[in-house]
């Protein structure tokens, strides 16, 4: 089975952790660990991961360096998916069997240079704030920043990804049977200018959005979205909470969601299963295998 695998921000650092090489490399080796029983089953995996966490650090330390060493965010997200991808798959070599081929693609995903998104920035990047602290920050190096949970972060503009540019090449590999991990952070958004040429853009793709995309147009047959909730959760963080175990896509577009949080990952699982008529789920990482067999998560068929 093909299956297309998401890794939520907690695969890499958890809410709160200090932003240590150490403890990223701990996370990864945990989260590789859990994909490795997958792959000794027998299943071709494509990897993909967040780089909220990471990319806000990497925009903080070039803004602390000399006068224009600051870097536009395609070029981070471009270094961001180059530093995960090395730890994830010298992770996933120690983890899968002597001989598993693996390989890291810097992907390229095209967006809408008018996506409205770019006049709305949404997406969270980078450490978590209180808001006191938050604004200060705003105030001073022109952010904008958001409500991320009971925490603040800066946030950035998100545009929808339209195409995956990598993606003959991603094809190639994944029917060759290399474990690719790909899209990192949503991959790293490019438009077309007015003479045609590609350029970078200011922003930071979803990384949901991005996977089911990319899972729909590599013809997976499960796209798994995992992360540090055990489920999709009705009335989340009241009393009355209450997990969801299998729905379709049409019941889950009549509930709200976070949109911050869980509602993307309920976006893309609902957008891959309509499209290709394949089973999507959200769970937690350590869950993998459980989810896969239908026992743990959410499924949406």
């Amino acid at each position: 089975m093909r299956i297309v695998t998401a890794l939520g921000g907690n695969a890499l650092l958890k809410r709160g952790e200090a932003p240590s090489a150490a403890a990223q490399k701990a996370n990864v080796a945990a989260a590789a660990a859990q994909l490795a029983v997958l792959g000794q089953a027998g299943h071709h995996l494509i990897v993909t991961h967040g780089n909220g966490p990471q990319v806000g650090l990497l925009a903080l330390q070039a803004e602390a360096g000399p006068p224009g060493a600051a870097q536009p965010l395609d070029d981070l997200d471009a270094e961001s998916e180059g530093w995960i991808g090395y730890v994830l798959e010298q992770e996933l070599a120690n983890a899968l069997p002597a001989g598993a081929e693996i390989a890291t693609l810097l992907t390229r995903v095209e967006v809408a240079a008018d996506d409205p998104a770019f006049a709305r920035p949404s997406k969270p990047i980078g450490p978590v704030y209180d808001e006191a602290a938050a604004r200060a920050l705003a105030a001073q190096r022109g952010w904008q920043v958001a409500p991320d949970g009971k925490f603040w972060r800066r946030v950035v503009p998100s545009p929808a990804p339209v195409a995956v540019l990598n993606e003959a090449s991603l094809t190639r590999l994944a029917e060759a049977g290399v474990v690719v991990v790909c899209a990192g952070g949503g991959g790293i958004p490019v438009t077309r200018d007015a003479a045609g040429k590609w350029r970078g853009v200011e922003a930071v793709i979803d990384k949901d959005a991005a996977s089911a995309l990319l899972a729909i147009r590599l013809r997976a047959d499960f796209f798994m979205m995992l992360t540090d909730v055990e489920a999709v959760y009705l009335d989340y963080g009241t009393p009355a909470q209450r997990p969801i175990r299998q729905a379709r896509p049409e019941e889950l577009a009549a509930l709200p969601f976070a949109a911050g949080s869980m509602g993307p990952k309920v976006a893309a699982a609902c957008r891959f299963a309509r499209e290709t008529g394949r089973p999507a789920a959200i769970g937690r990482l350590q869950d993998a295998a459980a989810i896969l067999a239908g026992e743990a998560g959410t499924r949406i068929v």
